[in-house]
């Protein structure tokens, strides 16, 4: 009998739920994950009870399909990432539609795959997702950073009591510079000769100063201030 990933690794396997109303599809995308070392902790064939069932089981990573009877997919990202704010959605969907993209993105989703991707493909965006990573199919990354920098440039609405912006180190504004240029953590880390964990750590905090949810809010903060151009 193999050994699990936790006792190969030392870390607790990643907790991931399929949600997808096609029966046949969903468990094979389960099956080739749980095959690839992740805990595949809950399915869902519906919009309400992906909901339900991911309250319950808090995974860590949602690969969610946008085409789902009782509640649309981009419907059960924002509420569950609204409730549950260390959760991670990646997208698996058959369209590359740009508006569904740019929706999934409004709505929380950290990544979106399509699902001509590989097995391969798959899991290593499934990992990635997890690690904090954007991961999107080749082609809709510059689609998703283009609307991040014209939402940027239209004018915020005025805010007269609005909170000085909170003080950043150097080496937080460093990494939030190339988090907005669209690097991985792990191109962080060799860029800044420092361990993807270290990377993390200065993500994490810079989340927590700006009060921020994810990723895809943090990069939409650096484009506004311009830091993708520095």
């Amino acid at each position: 009998m193999s050994a699990t990933h936790e006792e190969a690794t030392g870390q607790p396997a990643i907790r991931v739920m399929v949600v997808d109303d096609h029966p046949m599809w969903r468990d094979a995308v389960a099956r080739d994950l749980a095959e690839a070392g992740f805990d595949v902790v809950a399915t869902a064939g519906d919009g309400p009870q992906a909901v339900r069932r991911a309250g319950a089981v808090t995974p860590d990573v949602l690969v969610l399909d946008l085409n789902l009877p009782g509640l649309p997919g981009v419907q059960v990202c924002k509420e569950l990432v609204g409730s549950q704010p260390g959760l991670r959605v990646l997208v698996l969907s058959a369209s590359g539609e740009h508006a569904d993209v740019l929706e999934a993105v409004k709505s929380g989703a950290t990544g979106y795959l399509m699902k001509s991707a590989s097995t391969q493909e798959l899991t290593e965006a499934v990992r990635r997702t997890a690690a904090g990573d954007a991961v999107f199919t080749p082609g809709l990354a510059g689609l998703v950073l283009g609307e991040y920098r014209r939402l940027a440039s239209e004018p915020a609405p005025a805010a007269s009591d609005e909170p000085k912006a909170p003080e950043l180190t150097d080496r937080e504004t460093e990494v939030l510079r190339l988090v907005a240029k669209g690097l991985s953590y792990k191109q962080i880390a060799e860029r800044l000769v420092i361990s993807h964990r270290t990377v993390q750590n200065h993500v994490q905090n810079t989340l927590g100063k700006l009060q921020l949810h994810n990723r895809v809010e943090l990069v939409r903060y650096a484009i506004e201030r311009g830091l993708d151009d520095a």
